[in-house]
């Protein structure tokens, strides 16, 4: 078998530091930040139903307690990244944190809507500084390689879990104390999360400091928040609404404008060299899909659960209990045993095409269906493709990463991992509509057909899910390169701030 020597040489230091000897807690703070900020993507969700309730707005407002942490978030993360990289990541992630805090505290006081949408687009600022800190945190502590695969197997299962905890956190949540306390249960995680990273994190920023690429932010920044938009403007708008196109169109050619400007800039905002590498685009491209059609499950399954099948909001956050462990158990198996014997060829492409079985499964759920013959074994495939897809990915997006570029380049692995959990939002949303208005034409409107109109919309949706996992599987399967992926030996260890 061939192996691949990873160019770990990109944005070095040459001073290398030893590994801290706490690093393990390290990992265990680093883990707590990234489930907050995961859990934030479903477990307001949950609660939306009962805030709508309590603040009195309507449905058509609904979506912007969801997009407004979204397009912040989504737009803002490259900025956060290269601020961790230039003023030191201990300082950006305990900011990160403090602001996020406090962000969650306003939205869960909140009396009114429009203040509850400021504190979720604050929480998606702060998110931005926190998100690709954590992550090049973890990249810069761990340097050894077997070191590196338990802790990026851990943190992948977090990141591909997070969601369907929040889902079952969210509905205790809401079921036993109120909405609020979906947004309050920050503030527990924060505190645990900030007392371990003043303790156990390392001071320091880099001793050269490059100058801020004012135009890459500027340029990044308006053309993620025009992609967000446009595609969160697609679930209320047609396809053809200029709210949707026009911002599209504009964030697309913004971040066409972006692409040539780095290749000019003195010091670039996101160095190409960073994207430039067959494994690490490979790995972002994973990334990217894996959001993207994870939808169909987090999405769909609930919704059909709820309204097809009457479960509660426990009930539903339980149920997604079978495909976390997947998750858990392949994450592990993945990053310790599999990528390091065979490499991410194999691995990575299996993983998807089990998620491509697992959504197929789900097309054959009907109103008669039982969880353990019919929802269970499809979960547990899914959860299973997902751990063999996510961890490794992430690991590999950020190995051979030097400090100076792993702020930037963890933040673009959250880039890709926000922008295609908006498209598949956007997308299969709007297709699963339009699935069921096409369902109920000549149909007369009786509870029965209204019913299946429901199934038909999420079928719909797991078979475009499929099939975004099925592009997957071909692009990771021809991107990757065949062999182990070994550490250049001569290159210096990452420095940990």
């Amino acid at each position: 078998m061939t192996n691949t020597a990873v160019d770990a040489r990109v944005g070095t230091t040459p001073q290398a530091e030893p590994a801290p000897a706490h690093r393990w807690w390290v990992l265990a703070v680093i883990g707590l930040a990234q489930l907050m900020v995961v859990l934030d993507a479903t477990i307001v969700n949950i609660a939306l139903p009962s805030a709508q309730h309590a603040l009195g707005f309507n449905d058509s407002d609904r979506q912007w307690v969801v997009t407004a942490y979204s397009l912040a978030f989504g737009s803002l993360l490259l900025l956060g990244g290269r601020l961790a990289d230039l003023l030191g990541r201990k300082l950006v992630f305990l900011v990160g944190i403090v602001g996020f805090a406090a962000s969650s505290a306003l939205a869960g006081a909140a009396g009114g809507f429009e203040v509850l949408v400021v504190g979720r687009a604050l929480q998606g600022l702060f998110g931005a500084l926190l998100a690709p800190a954590a992550l090049s945190l973890l990249n810069t502590t761990f340097t050894d390689a077997k070191e590196r695969a338990k802790a990026f197997g851990i943190f992948g299962a977090i990141a591909g879990a997070g969601g369907g905890i929040g889902l079952l956190l969210g509905g205790l949540l809401t079921e036993h104390l109120s909405w609020r306390w979906t947004l309050y249960v920050n503030l527990i995680f924060a505190v645990l999360a900030f007392t371990g990273g003043l303790v156990f994190l390392k001071r320091g920023a880099p001793a050269n400091r490059p100058k801020l690429d004012i135009p890459g932010v500027l340029l990044v920044s308006a053309g993620l928040f025009g992609l967000v938009y446009g595609f969160s403007n697609a679930e209320t708008h047609h396809w053809s609404s200029p709210q949707t196109w026009g911002f599209l169109a504009v964030g697309g050619l913004l971040l066409i404008a972006f692409t040539w400007w780095q290749t000019r800039a003195s010091h670039p905002l996101l160095p190409l060299r960073v994207l430039l590498h067959r494994n690490r685009a490979a790995s972002f491209l994973a990334v990217a899909i894996s959001g993207a059609g994870m939808f169909g499950v987090f999405l769909f399954l609930t919704y059909y659960l709820q309204a097809s099948l009457g479960y509660s909001p426990v009930q539903t956050g339980l149920a997604f209990l079978p495909m976390i462990g997947g998750i858990m158990v392949t994450a592990q198996l993945s990053t310790n045993l599999l990528i390091p014997r065979w490499g991410p060829k194999p691995v990575v492409p299996v993983g998807m095409a089990m998620a491509v079985v697992g959504m197929v499964w789900f097309t054959t759920l009907g109103l008669g269906s039982t969880y353990a013959g019919n929802i269970l074994p499809p979960l547990i495939i899914t959860g299973l493709g997902f751990g063999l897809i996510l961890p490794p990915a992430m690991s590999l997006a950020t190995v051979g990463i030097g400090p100076s570029d792993a702020g930037v380049a963890s933040a673009a692995v959250n880039t890709m991992q926000q922008i295609g959990g908006s498209i598949g939002t956007a997308l299969l949303n709007t297709l699963a509509a339009s699935a069921a208005s096409a369902y109920l034409v000549g149909r007369k409107l009786d509870p029965q057909v209204l019913g299946q109109a429901q199934l038909h919309s999420y079928s719909t949706a797991y078979w475009w899910s499929a099939g975004f996992f099925a592009v997957g599987m071909v692009v990771t399967a021809v991107l990757y390169r065949k062999g182990r992926i070994e550490q250049d030996p001569d290159a210096p260890k990452a420095v940990h701030m």
